[in-house]
């Protein structure tokens, strides 16, 4: 998913023009003055509130190297980033991020912690990464993957990374995970 630009995967937020209560009309209307403008329907005052979309991920090693998965889907087609992607309704945000890295590198993982939560104002995403370790499987590209790859740290494609939080994150693990450890 693109995380800086909200326009190449917003959800359709753009596109919303009907109350999902009465089918009335949605416009834009500034509900409170602190606020930004919310979509408001023309007929029953229903609030329709853009809720940012929750997205989890891992970063994990094997043998010592860092995971990566080259994007075989837009946005950032042929990008690199960790596992990931959006929380189901019904499941919390931990079994989503083992359930991404199951789907997209065909290894299971134990979530070690949470590395950190990232948001940028101009995306309706918020990434939650963990630290993990692998636990079992084979490491495999997943069907949204063109390539599963372990980098060792001096061998990160940084200019190839897909999104800003991305580059974040992986910042952050090899500072809290691996750099300190030498």
């Amino acid at each position: 998913m693109n995380h800086e630009n909200e326009h190449a995967h917003n959800h359709g937020h753009v596109e919303y023009r009907f109350c999902p209560r009465c089918g009335g009309r949605l416009e834009k209307r500034r509900v409170k003055a602190i606020e930004p403008e919310r979509l408001v329907c023309a007929q029953c005052s229903f609030i329709f509130y853009l809720d940012p979309k929750v997205v989890a991920g891992t970063i994990f090693t094997v043998e010592g190297r860092v995971v990566l998965l080259r994007r075989g889907v837009e946005p950032a087609l042929g990008k690199w980033v960790f596992p990931g992607g959006y929380v189901d309704r019904g499941e919390s945000v931990r079994e989503a991020a083992i359930r991404e890295t199951q789907e997209e590198s065909n290894v299971q993982v134990r979530l070690c912690s949470l590395l950190d939560v990232y948001s940028y104002p101009q995306s309706p995403n918020i990434i939650v990464v963990y630290a993990a370790e692998v636990v079992g499987g084979e490491l495999l590209a997943g069907d949204e993957s063109v390539e599963a790859e372990a980098f060792s740290v001096s061998r990160i494609p940084w200019r190839e990374l897909a999104f800003q939080s991305t580059k974040e994150a992986l910042n952050d693990y090899l500072r809290l995970y691996v750099n300190s450890k030498t």
